[in-house]
């Protein structure tokens, strides 16, 4: 493992064809101390995950505006202010081609040729890449290689294509509008495949409110902690809020006059459990002077419990 020159976060080498005691240990300790790392060097053969930079052309997405990321806030009046201001991004989101009652929506084939296909092998890449993340965290917290696996059986899984337009970057300044505001994600981990723009920011975890960038590494992919494995794992690894803050031009735009934030494109991977699985504190995380902070709760019960802190 070794640090980036240019950011906090740890890079962790997943090289070895099964997870090794190392390597599991160093993602551990990232996620324990940032709930971040960046992993190299993950590709299997058949997976091929970072083919993700071969972006299709963008379309389908939902408009700026319509929908607002999650955030980990249940007062309702923090939530109003977080609504006051609007995310300035664009989406298309799909899950199992085979979910019968969230069936994808995709775009006419003739508009965007191969579109559905290149997304439909590329959801099944990152489910392979999944399943080694998973057997390396249990490996690292001591747990059996397939414990956190055997809950993650129905690839409850959610890719997201997100785009940034550019927008007046004294709007973002004036905190009048986001990218993405600060949240935390719900589910298990994420896999963020991001373009070479930046403006991906994490919390510091010793500096409450300060942010740090997590700067784009050729050949790696950014994994993190979500609200689940926290709770899962006893607050032991750490779900980091983080937040997207697009980088803006030096120079105005000469046909608006203005200065613009940067075009940005990036692909998030959202990682569930299945609904019925009871999220318990794991074995390796609690004991007679370290007592559970969480109550047994299904990964369906805790989604919605969420959500109806939202809407």
């Amino acid at each position: 493992m070794g640090d980036s020159p240019q950011s906090v976060i740890p890079i962790v080498d997943l090289a070895a064809s099964a997870p090794t005691e190392q390597a599991a240990n160093e993602l551990c300790k990232a996620l324990r101390e940032v709930g971040f790392a960046y992993i190299k060097n993950h590709e299997r053969k058949g997976q091929g995950a970072s083919s993700a930079g071969r972006l299709v052309p963008p379309g389908g997405y939902s408009s700026v505006g319509r929908e607002k990321v999650s955030q980990n806030v249940f007062d309702p009046n923090s939530l109003a202010q977080h609504r006051k201001i609007p995310d300035q991004k664009e989406s298309f989101e799909l899950g199992r081609e085979d979910d019968a009652v969230m069936r994808n929506i995709w775009p006419p084939a003739a508009a965007l040729p191969g579109f559905r296909e290149f997304l439909v092998d590329f959801y099944g890449r990152c489910n392979a890449l999944e399943t080694t993340l998973l057997t390396t965290v249990a490996v690292g917290l001591g747990l059996d290689a397939d414990f956190f696996e055997s809950c993650h059986r129905g690839r409850d899984n959610q890719l997201r294509l997100l785009h940034y337009p550019p927008f007046a970057a004294e709007l973002l300044e004036r905190g009048q509008a986001d990218c993405i505001g600060a949240h935390s994600d719900f589910g298990t981990m994420t896999l963020l495949f991001q373009d070479a723009v930046g403006g991906l920011e994490i919390e510091d975890q010793h500096q409450g409110g300060r942010f740090r960038p997590v700067p784009y590494i050729p050949g790696t992919i950014v994994v993190n902690i979500g609200d689940m494995l926290m709770r899962w794992t006893n607050d032991e690894l750490r779900s980091t809020i983080h937040r997207v803050r697009t980088p803006t031009e030096t120079e105005a735009n000469p046909e608006t006059c203005m200065r613009m934030t940067k075009r940005r494109y990036s692909i998030p991977f959202f990682i569930g459990a299945d609904p019925k699985t009871v999220v318990d504190c794991v074995p390796t995380c609690h004991g007679p002077e370290r007592p559970k902070r969480y109550e047994p709760v299904t990964t369906q019960e805790y989604f919605t419990m969420r959500m109806n802190a939202l809407y």
